[in-house]
């Protein structure tokens, strides 16, 4: 069974390479440049990694770890803040955040049930490290979106094996993105979910990184065009949540990182996301920068932009980039390639 999945996870894994990012395509979203690899890891020190489960025929889940630098996070804790656009969710920390201004663990994403789970295991991670000998209070972050459509939601299996792996093999440089980690079993606008990531250069010298976990509904829209009207997807649903990670090397304070956070939701509804009841928005910004010398309020739309740009591209490729996919007695199929490049044509939207 051991090595059938892992065949299993090899073939999706290479069908995700193969697909195409969003700006392979032409697809342009804003006025700045992105990073060298535009992902969140162009923010220098933020660290990603993944622990994805295929097992047999109804398991599809898994856990993303992003680490906003490598060394002891309660020790050297990062500002940061939350932005709750729908709060149909649970992102387990989020009050501490918002008292405090700082995160003090790796931010997990992972599947609604696994949330309990993985916070344990993210305790018996941080208590274990150096220097922490003596801690008796840790607030740890875990957000999550819920796969039960391919995934068995009920069994729970993403466990302290997946999280340490996850955290300890996460590394700088490209970034994994589609079915994978925390987004192997979601669902976006009808079509394969997934992780998406994307970043920001501004002309200050600043960077804007952000990571996705797509699972929310509504109708796709691609750089203005309304692509879901026609491509009429299956599994098209109104409800999901979706988790936004903002990483900077901007000096912004917990205040301003809210108002980051916050115009993430200006870029879900330029992809079409329709907020319902249902659905648990949910937006992380941080900072990997303390200084003195804080960036004001006059500084601060040339970050909103950012936010809004790099949010709205990691949506597009975490579809882009994801591969159709079984499971629970369910397939959702990826987002057609071809097909949505010759609408994007007609509609004037590519050249």
């Amino acid at each position: 069974m051991r090595l059938a999945t892992a065949a299993l996870l090899v073939t999706a894994l290479s069908a995700q390479e193969t697909r195409p990012r969003a700006r392979d395509l032409g697809i342009v979203t804003g006025i700045y440049p992105p990073g060298k690899l535009n992902a969140i890891t162009d923010v220098k020190g933020v660290l990603v990694g993944h622990a994805t489960l295929r097992r047999g025929d109804r398991i599809r889940t898994g856990v993303t770890a992003v680490l906003p630098h490598g060394g002891n996070l309660f020790q050297d804790k990062v500002p940061a803040a939350v932005f709750v656009g729908n709060g149909f969710g649970k992102l387990m920390g989020s009050t501490q955040i918002d008292e405090l201004g700082e995160i003090e663990t790796p931010i997990l994403l992972t599947s609604t049930l696994n949330v309990p789970r993985v916070a344990d295991a993210l305790l018996d991670y941080m208590l274990a490290l150096p220097g922490n000998e003596q801690v008796r209070s840790v607030n740890p972050v875990v957000a999550e979106t819920n796969d039960g459509f391919l995934n068995d939601i009920r069994a729970r299996p993403v466990g302290r094996e997946e999280v340490f792996s996850a955290i300890r093999g996460a590394a700088g440089g490209a970034v994994e993105e589609g079915a994978t980690g925390a987004g192997t079993g979601t669902v976006a606008f009808g079509f394969k979910g997934g992780i998406g990531t994307a970043s920001r250069l501004l002309p200050s010298g600043a960077t804007v990184g952000v990571l996705v976990q797509t699972n929310y509904g509504g109708q796709l829209t691609i750089a203005g065009v309304p692509v879901g009207r026609e491509l009429q997807p299956k599994q098209a649903e109104d409800r999901g949540s979706v988790i936004v990670v903002i990483a900077t090397d901007a000096p912004v304070d917990a205040r301003n990182l809210k108002r980051m956070a916050a115009r993430a939701m200006l870029s879900l509804g330029r992809t079409g996301a329709s907020g319902s009841n249902g659905s648990g928005d949910y937006a992380i910004a941080f900072t990997v920068t303390r200084t003195a010398k804080l960036a004001g309020n006059d500084e601060m739309s040339p970050l909103f932009q950012a936010v809004v740009e790099t949010t709205e591209e990691a949506v597009y490729n975490s579809l882009f980039k994801a591969v159709t996919t079984t499971g629970n007695g369910h397939t959702v199929e990826a987002l057609p390639v071809q097909r949505t490049v010759d609408i994007l044509k007609r509609r004037g939207a590519l050249p």
